[in-house]
């Protein structure tokens, strides 16, 4: 099944569920390989990602069951310090499991992860916040070889930019150092929180997580535990704009409204109606939006990168021009060439996009080139006027699942082949 086949201007009506969060999933089962003894993990959605990072983790030595959303994993000692090329590339987060590995093994070899192709995102602020607990590298041709011989020691940590993977690799590294870490210009996403949240559970001593300095008492060991991922904000995201380019009304379940202020703001000047709810959200939108004056993407709680691509395919549509800036990768706007084959009048000068809203989008044949702008694509096909076929499917199942048939229940015209 590589292709989607999208007949635009149906409106969606309805109710769809948010599974786990894909960001959050996949630093969870990297943190496992710190533990002894079994972990349950909810709410893990099936993405090839989340494959990966399975497959990362048998490769390392443990063991795994999964039964539908649930994942089982045993963890005792990891008989490999070493994830092989194949493996690292399959994901840009693979890099998620240096810090855990070091940890354990108090050595690590990795080469260069892989994933999106959104332009450089070196691992210097990984190298840097791990060689302060007391990591050395070496640069092969091929790899990176990382020891802690002795094992890690807790230290101050100052990130020069609130990374989330690094912040997650020095929580994870740190957890098993001797003496306390504190971790300066912490990224604050709530994915960190939800890392921190699991580590608790198996006895760790993390507080601060979601803020700025985030405190780490190293113990001797952890063991299994029992966690519910959180659900996944920039899912909800993708559904919110799709309702938007539809001029549709649906109920959003399975989130949580206050990881998505930023989102939710936007939308709103944008013209939709938005209420909230505890653990979900209503959305019901105009027949056409309204155009926003500047949208800048930043770390959170500001509007998050991932969303960008969805809300420019919103834009695309509305009555008026939109000025949007891209703050995090350099080459977020990859999706832009694909989005204007549907007739969208989109213009990109750097960081800034310019969004000329058009009457009416038109169907046409478009590839994915990335995770959140294939999301992108199928979003603006469904307020197309024809037939959308939408192809390289693999990017948009790293992130997301059954998009089609949660679709289709809303009431989009959509089918794979």
């Amino acid at each position: 099944m590589q292709n989607f086949i999208i007949s635009g201007g149906k409106r969606l009506e309805g109710s769809v569920s948010i599974h786990g969060a894909k960001n959050s999933v996949l630093p969870v089962i990297a943190a496992t390989v710190l533990l002894n003894g079994k972990s349950v993990l909810h709410n893990c959605p099936d993405l090839s990602d989340v494959g990966a990072a399975l497959g990362i983790i048998e490769f390392l030595g443990l063991t795994y069951k999964k039964t539908g959303s649930d994942i089982e994993i045993v963890s005792e000692c990891p008989t490999c310090h070493r994830i092989p090329d194949e493996l690292m590339r399959s994901m840009r987060s693979s890099v998620m499991f240096l810090g855990a590995i070091i940890a354990r093994c108090e050595s690590a070899v990795i080469s260069l992860p892989g994933g999106c192709n959104l332009g450089p995102r070196p691992i210097d602020i990984h190298i840097a916040a791990l060689s302060r607990l007391g990591v050395k590298v070496k640069k092969h041709r091929d790899n990176l070889e990382f020891t802690a011989q002795g094992g890690l020691k807790g230290a101050d940590i100052h990130l020069k930019f609130p990374s989330v993977g690094a912040t997650e690799n020095a929580v994870m590294a740190a957890v098993l150092a001797r003496g306390t870490t504190r971790i300066f210009g912490a990224a604050k996403e709530p994915e960190i929180k939800d890392l921190a949240d699991f580590l608790n559970k198996a006895g760790a001593k993390i507080s601060g997580a979601g803020t700025g300095i985030i405190v780490i008492n190293g113990v001797d060991s952890l063991g299994g535990a029992e966690h519910t991922v959180i659900p996944d904000r920039i899912e909800a995201a993708t559904y919110m704009a799709a309702a938007a380019v539809t001029g549709g009304g649906i109920e959003i379940t399975n989130v949580v409204p206050e990881h998505l202020k930023a989102v939710l703001g936007a939308f709103i000047k944008c013209g939709c109606v938005i209420s909230e709810e505890e653990n979900s959200l209503l959305i019901s939108a105009p027949n056409r939006l309204l155009p926003i004056d500047k949208t800048v993407t930043g770390v959170y709680p500001a509007f998050p990168t991932d969303a960008g691509p969805l809300l420019i395919s919103a834009l695309a549509s509305a009555n008026g021009t939109s000025l949007f800036y891209e703050r995090i990768f350099k080459n977020r706007y990859g999706f832009v060439e694909e989005i204007t084959k549907l007739g969208a009048d989109i213009s990109v000068s750097g960081a800034r996009a310019t969004v000329r809203g058009v009457n009416n989008l038109r169907g046409a044949n478009v590839r994915c080139t990335d995770l959140r702008g294939g999301a992108a694509l199928v979003v603006a096909a469904l307020g197309a006027t024809g037939t959308t076929t939408v192809s390289n499917l693999c990017h948009i199942k790293r992130g997301y699942e059954k998009i089609a048939d949660n679709l289709r229940r809303l009431g989009a015209d959509i089918i794979e082949t």
